[in-house]
């Protein structure tokens, strides 16, 4: 075969694969820009990539972002982005099931971070937190969820680290009778809620009412904690009680899902 001979949808693909791993997360029409590509061919690359492995469409604001499989050839993956890309669909399931939105958060420091999230799927108007949102540890569902069922160990230092930070919205981590009291109701019911001062924001500014409430439960398997995810809803819509009665169960196999999704992908060396 002469070298000029080449497989022109495989180079298409290829071109693709460059401009989207050029960013770190693109929109369709900016690779669509970059390439020239008429946008149903585009979609029909990019949905093959997908599918491989090697592009992904984040659930939260549909920007397109190179996939895990890829790594293995790039780069080293941060640790939560094989969790956030096996946590999409499953979010994006319960979602179209009950409604009401998830948010998937992992530990990021002093603070949670929100890494994926079905809110922009949801058809009632809610503050859409983006991914890479700030939240506290100890007061909201997500912070609680995961510090109930972490090792003892892991607690502690997260608990220390929150001392040292200086920011009042921490100061409940020096009540440690307190904290243990709430942690234990929390692993005893199954899932947590926010703190009742807590009313939602970017942790380490000023505080704004988001309206909303939320149960959250932890992403794990034995002794292997992923993250925590929740359901939100406002809060004038229906009581905690209402949500755990009818939609509890469909958060925990959520949360189940996803762990085992973790379970069958191999390790990221």
């Amino acid at each position: 075969m002469p070298e000029s001979n080449t497989i022109r949808s495989l180079e298409r693909g290829l071109h693709v694969l460059k401009v989207v791993r050029a960013k770190p997360t693109s929109t369709l029409q900016e690779v669509h820009a970059a390439t020239g590509l008429p946008k149903p061919t585009l979609l029909r690359i990019l949905h093959t990539l997908e599918q491989a492995g090697m592009v992904r469409r984040r659930l939260a604001d549909g920007r397109y972002q190179i996939g895990v499989e890829i790594y293995r050839i790039a780069r080293k993956p941060d640790r939560y982005e094989l969790l956030a890309e096996i946590a999409g669909p499953v979010l994006d399931r319960l979602c179209r099931r009950l409604a009401w939105p998830s948010d998937l958060a992992v530990p990021a420091g002093d603070h949670m971070e929100i890494r994926e999230t079905s809110r922009p799927l949801s058809p009632f108007v809610l503050n859409h937190d983006q991914i890479g949102h700030q939240i506290n540890w100890v007061l909201s569902g997500h912070g609680r969820a995961y510090l109930a069922f972490c090792t003892e160990r892991e607690r502690q230092s997260l608990l220390d680290l929150l001392k040292r930070s200086g920011n009042p919205e921490n100061e409940l981590a020096f009540q440690t009778e307190k904290l243990n009291r709430i942690f234990a109701e929390i692993r005893r019911r199954g899932y947590a809620t926010r703190d009742p001062t807590f009313v939602g924001g970017f942790y380490g500014r000023p505080p704004y009412s988001d309206g909303l409430a939320a149960i959250a439960v932890p992403v794990r398997r034995d002794a292997q904690l992923y993250g925590a995810i929740n359901l939100v809803w406002l809060k004038n819509a229906h009581t905690i009680d209402h949500m755990v009665r009818h939609h509890l169960a469909d958060l925990q196999a959520a949360a189940s899902q996803i762990t085992t999704g973790m379970s069958q992908k191999p390790r990221q060396n």
